[in-house]
């Protein structure tokens, strides 16, 4: 690991203004960052610890919804009992992230923030355009390489690279607000909205600005009956400490057999969550049945481009989707 500085930041005026000089990044948890920068793949010069800036509440707000602070640790988001009531898939989503240690550590920003990557960015012996910049397909040695694992839905041919986050899933599928700081001042930022696709500049993982910050995460309240039938569930290679092949958070509102609201979103397919809009809107107003769900789960996949070794993820993601689906709706999967 190469010498840097460290610093803890004040406020978050002070933190912006000390991330904006060139070289410098912010440090929360440090659970993806440290390893990065012990692999070489990261070399600040300087990292600014926002850590322990007064964004470690979790606040009611009107109207039943939840205000994060960014600070916040995955555990204790985890086992708070309005997001345990309220919103279960998100305390299930994070349950099923890391390890125990890790999820103590882990802040609610820097496990969004964790970086889009495949095993190719972090071996800095071989190309990586999300490493190194660049828009050849030749560097993206993933394509051609190694991707069981890799994306299925948005990629480029500058990237096929995943997002690692449970918790963003979750999250995508509620339809939370990222509130991030900077030095225009305040803004919002929708998930699914905060993540990029790779298009041609993979090495932007993010829509934020050279120096913004994150702050909080707002939940919207979801309908009694989105929370009281909502899960998440994941399909890894091993039991823990493991990344999703496939995963789905979904949400789903019945009554008198129809559908009269749902929320899906997938992980481990895309460069970040990956909303089914067109599954949600095939099934808003029609039965709830399993031919309806598998229907809605192959409309969704029809966009999916899989590649030479990934393309068992797209009759994984459709049955996911169609057991979860039919699981929430109390039938027999």
């Amino acid at each position: 690991m190469r010498p840097f500085a460290y610093e803890r930041a004040t406020d978050a005026a002070a933190a912006v203004a000390a991330v904006a000089q060139p070289g410098t990044m912010y440090l929360g948890g440090g659970t993806n960052l440290v390893d990065l920068m012990k692999l070489g793949v990261e070399t600040p010069e300087r990292l600014v610890d926002v850590s322990r800036l007064p964004f470690d509440r979790i606040e009611e707000r009107p109207g039943g919804g939840l205000l994060i602070g960014a600070a916040v640790r995955n555990s204790d988001l985890a086992a708070h009992r309005a997001v345990r009531e309220r919103y279960p898939l998100l305390a299930l989503s994070l349950l099923s992230g890391a390890s125990g240690q890790l999820r103590n550590i882990a802040t609610t920003a820097g496990n969004l923030l964790q970086r889009t990557r495949c095993a190719y960015f972090q071996d800095v012996s071989k190309p990586c355009n999300k490493r190194q910049g660049g828009r050849d397909p030749s560097g993206c040695p993933a394509r051609e390489g190694d991707h069981r694992n890799l994306a299925i839905l948005g990629h480029s041919a500058a990237c096929v690279a995943t997002h690692p986050s449970d918790m963003a899933v979750a999250l995508a599928a509620i339809g939370a607000e990222v509130h991030v700081t900077g030095r225009e001042g305040e803004r919002t930022i929708p998930i699914p909205g905060l993540h990029r696709l790779p298009g041609d500049d993979a090495q932007r993982d993010t829509v934020l600005e050279r120096g913004e910050l994150v702050t909080a995460v707002e939940l919207e309240p979801l309908s009694r009956g989105l929370a009281g039938r909502s899960t998440y569930r994941k399909v890894r290679d091993r039991a823990s400490f493991s990344f999703a092949v496939v995963s789905v958070a979904a949400a789903l509102d019945v009554d008198g057999g129809a559908v009269r609201d749902c929320r899906i979103a997938l992980g481990g397919v895309a460069h970040g969550p990956w909303r089914a809009w067109r599954a949600e809107e095939m099934l808003r107003g029609g039965p709830a049945t399993p031919e309806r769900f598998g229907a809605a789960a192959e409309a969704e996949l029809a966009q999916a481009q899989p590649l030479r070794d990934n393309a068992f993820k797209v009759p994984l993601a459709r049955n996911l989707i169609t057991s979860t689906l039919t699981s929430l709706a109390g039938e027999l999967v």
